[in-house]
């Protein structure tokens, strides 16, 4: 006899909860008398089965053992005894099962509430991460941006077909200045700041190039300008540039009680 699975089987648990027919119970104990290790494996389902029924227990009310010993002094003395029934193992079996269910469905509650709960904080944890995730591939877009452009500027700073005009602040802005790179052939024309005042929302700086004495747009910027800034192309004959501050968009023609820095082109 494989004593294993005959402890596996679940028929010592069905034994000690008295819910074997006459038969089975006889051949159980047959069992028990052969195999030493059975009966202390019964000894230990009996005293885990006390322990849960004692958790499970409900003390009853004091005024029941007061009605309980008041029917049993109404008998009549010669009545005889009746036995208990299976009917009454039955009816424990049955109140302890579901004792038993309902613990189970307050842990298996518990559980499902952990579980939940886990899940929720789980589900938070990977919306952070892919939060940060994308923040992250953001910021590198952002540098990666960044570093292209000093990129282009470096590639325009080092080009010896840019001429490099110094526009220094006039007596409206002694401690302005500027820089402006040219290229006459393909007629792009660059923007460096060093030092301008910032201004109100409702103006603007603009760049001018003085060809052949007449003054052209080459387009507006703000004072917040980092690194070179592409202005508008301008071609052969540019003498001068300048820098006025105008109405947001720019206009036309120049302020020139507005100057702020000026350069002249040198040639050669």
């Amino acid at each position: 006899m494989n004593i294993e699975e005959y402890i596996s089987s679940g028929v010592l648990e069905a034994y000690a909860a008295g819910i074997l027919s006459d038969l089975e119970r006889k051949e159980v104990e047959d069992t028990l008398v052969q195999y030493p290790a059975l009966r202390t494996e019964l000894l230990a389902i009996e005293q885990s089965q006390e322990k849960f029924l004692q958790k499970v227990a409900i003390t009853p009310h004091g005024s029941v053992k007061e009605k309980l010993f008041a029917s049993l002094d109404n008998r009549d003395a010669g009545a005889k005894s009746i036995p208990l029934a299976t009917h009454t193992n039955n009816s424990l079996i049955w109140k302890y099962a579901v004792a038993a269910s309902l613990s189970l469905a307050v842990v298996t509650s518990y559980l499902a509430y952990s579980y939940r709960e886990r899940w929720i904080t789980s589900v938070i944890s990977l919306n952070n991460l892919i939060a940060q995730n994308q923040q992250i591939a953001q910021d590198y877009n952002v540098v990666n941006n960044r570093i292209n452009q000093i990129e282009k500027d470096v590639q325009v700073l080092n080009d010896p077909s840019f001429q490099r005009v110094v526009m220094a602040g006039t007596a409206n802005a002694p401690e302005a200045k500027a820089f402006v790179y040219w290229n006459e052939e393909s007629k792009e024309v660059y923007l460096s700041l060093q030092s301008m005042r910032e201004l109100s929302q409702e103006n603007q700086y603009q760049l001018w190039a003085i060809v052949d004495g007449k003054p052209v747009d080459a387009g507006v910027f703000d004072s917040n300008l980092a690194g070179l800034l592409k202005m508008k192309d301008i071609g052969k004959g540019a003498g001068a540039f300048a820098v006025t501050i105008e109405p947001r968009g720019g206009k036309t023609s120049p302020t020139l009680e507005t100057m702020q820095v000026v350069g002249t082109v040198v040639k050669g």
